[in-house]
């Protein structure tokens, strides 16, 4: 049984939000804030995080950042506003998906459902699976759902790492952004260009930091496609 910490300062979202997930079959445990958020994730690690992002003093923003720098367990966003700013700063510091109040408990337990399902499960069988990808300098362990540059880890989110298995996968093909959208997300969720341009930077900024400046490049007016992944000259 998947257990899903829920932060927000609302009681009364807390309650839809934790009988939505219990009616799925999930366990919930709740906090009203971000230090409460911070004290019960160090007390047992949940398997997915939905977090508000207002939250008095300690914000949504900042719980993410303190989690991300020793965890990268899924984190979903909520938002009161639909501001694409927050939308791009909350995927690039590391969230994997983002929900806008007022939303749809259906919905937002069926997003939770997806990411639990990319994080937990084995890969589906096809004929691209496999084991472990490569390219470069950079693997890819689709069993494990690890990735490495030059033999170290990259700290990735479940969407991130299906990205990079995507491009992986067909190291030669341009892939736009509905494609990526089609891989990255399996069920029918609709996600901006712009939330894609996010992930991609973020793999990108990632990565360069280990060492490597070319993992994905831009095909102007068309996408992206599978850089060379090679170490950058000292």
């Amino acid at each position: 049984m998947n257990t899903v910490l829920v932060v927000d300062d609302d009681p009364h979202i807390r309650d839809v939000i934790c009988f939505a997930l219990e009616k799925a079959g999930m366990t919930a445990r709740v906090a009203c804030d971000g230090a409460q958020a911070m004290t019960l994730f160090s007390e047992q690690a949940p398997d997915i995080v939905i977090l508000d992002i207002g939250l008095p003093e300690l914000d949504g923003l900042e719980v993410c950042r303190r989690i991300r720098k020793s965890s990268d367990v899924p984190i979903l966003f909520l938002s009161a506003r639909d501001d694409e700013i927050d939308r791009i700063l909350g995927l690039e510091i590391g969230g994997d998906d983002y929900v806008t109040k007022p939303f749809s408990p259906r919905e937002l337990v069926a997003r939770v459902g997806v990411i639990l399902k990319r994080t937990t499960s084995t890969p589906r069988p096809g004929p691209d699976s496999q084991k472990v990808l490569a390219q470069g300098g950079l693997t890819l362990d689709a069993t494990h759902r690890s990735g490495h540059f030059d033999g170290q880890p990259i700290a990735l989110t479940a969407i991130e790492f299906d990205i990079l298995t995507t491009f992986l996968a067909r190291p030669r093909m341009t892939f736009t952004r509905e494609q990526i959208v089609d891989a990255a997300y399996p069920v029918n969720i609709h996600v901006s260009d712009r939330t894609i341009d996010s992930h991609i930077r973020n793999i990108r900024s990632k990565i360069s930091a280990i060492g490597c400046s070319d993992v994905i490049e831009t095909m102007h007016g068309v996408g992206f496609r599978l850089g060379s992944c090679r170490s950058q000259t000292p």
